[in-house]
């Protein structure tokens, strides 16, 4: 069994360094390591996980390792992991197999090798790792425990594996957590997708149609973030609750159809296939941009623009430039894929730290509950609100507390209007 594979491992150095600075910005994570290495509540368990191998997953990895675990890893995407972090981690003594710009099969063979460590408890960020377990390798089946998911798709393959009954064990959608979504994918994503589109293009935002598909919580912050810097926002939606609010919070919406004449700046944030296709493309003005924010690179059809294209072109790193027949140049990038992470470096450290301690308290919660029926839970309400009271306490921000009498008057009907 291979302990490890990296890219470069003389780039620890660096990776140690990585790690240090999101340690230091991720308060809530440090005080759970801190009582993980007093109690070793993970002494002889095997973790198994398929996360974005950065800087802030170095740090939830290292809380684990504290806490006494063994930690096989490998990237939840072909072009998120940052070497110089995976090399720190392989010192570290974690089973980590990742590198940056993996093909498909370098991408499933990390997997398999996380797999062969036969992990208790799985955690997940896109269900791959689940999804392999359950399809190709069942006869690990009976050692996994439980696992936990990190975000929308993810939770949205799992719940469908549930209702068809494919499911076989517990996991925790640590994706539904108040602490882990309303501030993880609206503020993290909203700001480093943002920054991986201008590291890509360094192109000006302020006065550009600047479409979002999608308006779900990610969508959400990448809709708030866009406007901050001066765009003209505009929403495509499917779902009527959303575009209803999407135009109570002030922004345009309209069908992608309609937007992609104007647009000049497109991000799919849907989790769904096929978002942006050949119709829309077709309709584009010359010089728009492609990105997406979602897990997967599905959601802008890249068969089509394939397709689409006479010639094709880098024009810079994660920015490919495709001609059309007509002469239009439409640029997509990162190959598609997220663009927060693959052109950036991901959600800042202080908002992965809620996310992460979520993580982090949901594993100790399934390693020491019995083993629970195969569904997909939320995540306990007691973990929500003990991140969110170390995250303030970190912050040095007080709260009220209810009197008894403010709990009694809640917690009782028949004291009427007064």
């Amino acid at each position: 069994m291979e302990k490890f594979k990296v890219k470069d491992e003389s780039l620890s150095s660096k990776g140690f360094l990585q790690i240090e600075w999101a340690s230091k910005h991720m308060p809530v994570l440090s005080q759970i390591k801190k009582r993980f290495g007093e109690e070793k509540p993970f002494k002889g368990v095997v973790l198994g996980a398929c996360l974005h191998v950065t800087k802030e997953t170095a740090v939830l990895v290292d809380a684990f390792m504290a806490g006494g675990a063994t930690v096989a890893l490998c990237g939840s995407n072909p072009l998120s992991t940052q070497d110089e972090v995976a090399a720190a981690l392989a010192e570290m003594g974690v089973h980590v197999f990742a590198w940056r710009g993996q093909t498909t099969e370098e991408y499933y063979w990390c997997i398999e090798r996380v797999i062969e460590h036969k992990p208790l408890i799985t955690l997940d960020d896109g269900a791959d790792l689940v999804s392999t377990i359950h399809s190709k390798r069942i006869d690990v089946l009976p050692k996994v425990k439980g696992g936990t998911e990190e975000t929308t798709t993810g939770v949205l393959r799992l719940k469908a594996m549930e209702k068809t009954g494919a499911l076989k064990y517990a996991i925790i959608a640590v994706n539904d957590a108040y602490t882990k979504y309303l501030f993880d994918n609206r503020y993290g994503t909203g700001q480093s997708t943002i920054d991986g589109i201008l590291r890509a293009t360094n192109t000006l935002l302020a006065g550009k149609n600047f479409v979002v598909c999608g308006y779900g919580w990610c969508g959400r912050g990448i809709a708030l973030r866009a406007r901050g810097m001066g765009a003209n926002v505009i929403i495509t939606e499917t779902n009527p609750l959303r575009a209803l609010e999407a135009v109570m919070d002030g922004f345009r919406v309209m069908p992608i159809n309609e937007a992609a004449e104007i647009g000049e700046i497109f991000v799919t944030a849907t989790g769904d296939i096929n978002v942006i296709r050949k119709e829309h493309m077709q309709k584009m003005k010359d010089g728009a941009i492609l990105a997406n924010s979602g897990h997967f690179n599905v959601e802008i059809s890249l068969k089509d623009l394939e397709e689409l294209a006479v010639s094709k072109r880098i024009m810079r790193q994660n920015l490919e430039e495709f001609t059309l027949k007509d002469g239009r140049k439409l640029y997509l990038l990162a190959e598609g894929r997220l663009v927060n992470l693959a052109a950036a470096e991901g959600h800042p450290s202080e908002v992965m730290d809620m996310s992460f301690a979520n993580q982090a308290l949901s594993v100790e919660h399934l390693v020491k509950a019995e083993r629970m029926p195969p569904r997909v839970y939320p995540a306990p309400r007691e973990i929500d609100e003990t991140v969110a009271r170390l995250k303030l306490e970190a912050m040095g921000i007080k709260i009220d507390r209810l009197t008894d009498e403010q709990k009694r008057y809640l917690a009782t009907w028949d004291m009427g209007t007064i």
